[in-house]
């Protein structure tokens, strides 16, 4: 196991509890073992959350009850925080949300998860892994395999649709045809899903290195019309082309910038799907700014980061084929020209001042940014055509 495991902090936290009321699972246990960066550390333990939080704070341990009605608390320790859940196995399902009852048994507790590597179970002190399900071969094969019926699971939480595609984007390899069929005959129920839980599923899948195979699936078995009716066989092509493209640039991955390749570059559709998407004030500017391109305006890339700021022009460049290294870290220059220097040269105070900065601001850029000595030429040229004003 990785060296997360020899942390101080969880040690202590195994002590109060005892070792054999803990077990790692989920994420952190199937990332350790593929070798990948751990970032959330979750526990299971069959004490109930109340006990759970008495020892904790008897220990001098800070305790949030983040979700306790369905047995969670997070404990807020030195190195980060972890999430402890008590065994648990539903009730009964809805599609969004489950009625839980808590368990006794580690294999109950497992049978409830969605998907055979996320139900591995690690011992904090020997490290032996508990798998019921066949987990660790799924994991060897890299193949996204539900626990039991792939159907009665996602009937149970319809999201685990999307959460099957994103985690073949991410670990898979070898298709599950079980899966992959259910997946598609169950694809309608996603509009009974909050549009929050598509949108944070959906970004979390687009920000995988290369997602483009398996959003290429999903529109070809039906589930990405439900959630993304916009995204065509054209906008498909120009996600595939900008993974690409980022990739020949080194450019970071952005979910919301792949978001917009979805989408046909018409700004109210953009402003349309964020809004379905209940996404923040800020990604709604953003992504309906980001509709706003055009590869033919044949604007240059400085005047681009100029008018629109550097991180939509290199989101822009990337969107059109360009090369958007020329704005990366760019220093944005200040427009050296203020309106009062136009009226000290005798034109009045309103529009026209207006109109002649915007005037020379426009010929600064098109010249490249050329410094104050050429700006009142410039300025001196727009005002032998200014009309004179009046006395």
């Amino acid at each position: 196991m990785d060296l997360w495991t020899q942390r101080a902090d969880l040690a202590q936290l195994v002590a109060v509890l005892g070792a054999d009321n803990v077990r790692w699972v989920g994420g952190a246990v199937r990332d350790t073992l593929l070798n990948d960066e751990v970032r959330d550390i979750d526990a299971a333990t069959p004490l109930l959350p109340d006990e759970v939080m008495e020892r904790l704070m008897a220990a001098g341990i800070r305790v949030v009850p983040t979700g306790i009605d369905h047995g969670t608390i997070t404990a807020l320790l030195d190195d980060g925080p972890v999430e402890i859940t008590t065994l648990r196995h539903d009730v009964s399902t809805d599609g969004r949300r489950a009625t839980v009852a808590f368990a006794r048994d580690w294999r109950d507790d497992a049978a409830r998860r969605d998907f055979t590597i996320n139900a591995l179970y690690a011992h904090p002190e020997t490290l032996e892994i508990s798998d019921y399900f066949g987990g660790l071969g799924d994991l060897a094969a890299r193949r996204i395999r539900f626990i039991g019926d792939a159907r009665e699971r996602i009937r149970e939480d319809h999201l685990r649709i999307l959460r099957y595609y994103r985690f073949q984007a991410r670990f898979g390899s070898e298709l599950d045809d079980e899966a992959e069929q259910a997946c598609a005959d169950l694809a309608h129920t996603l509009k009974g899903l909050s549009r929050e839980r598509v949108a944070t599923e959906l970004l979390s899948l687009l920000g995988l290195p290369d997602p483009y195979a398996t959003v290429l699936r999903m529109r070809e078995r039906g589930v990405l019309p439900v959630i993304l009716p916009e995204a065509g066989r054209a906008e498909l092509a120009r996600l595939e082309l900008l993974v690409g493209i980022e990739a020949q640039y080194g450019a970071e991955t952005d979910p919301l910038r792949r978001l917009a390749a979805l989408l046909p570059a018409v700004p109210a559709i953009a402003e349309n799907v964020a809004a379905r998407l209940r996404l923040s004030r800020a990604q709604r500017d953003r992504l309906t700014s980001l509709a706003a391109r055009s590869p033919a305006d044949g604007e240059a890339p400085l005047a681009l980061a100029y008018r629109e700021g550097t991180e939509n022009a290199r989101d822009r460049l990337l969107l059109t084929n360009q090369d958007p290294r020329p704005v990366i870290e760019w220093p944005i220059p200040q427009f050296p020209l203020k309106g009062g220097e136009i009226v000290a040269r005798g034109v009045g105070a309103g529009p026209e001042v207006a109109r002649l900065l915007r005037q020379v601001e426009s010929r600064w850029i098109d010249e490249g940014f050329p410094g104050r000595e050429r700006v009142e030429e410039l300025l001196a040229e727009q005002l032998r055509g200014a009309p004179t004003p009046p006395n």
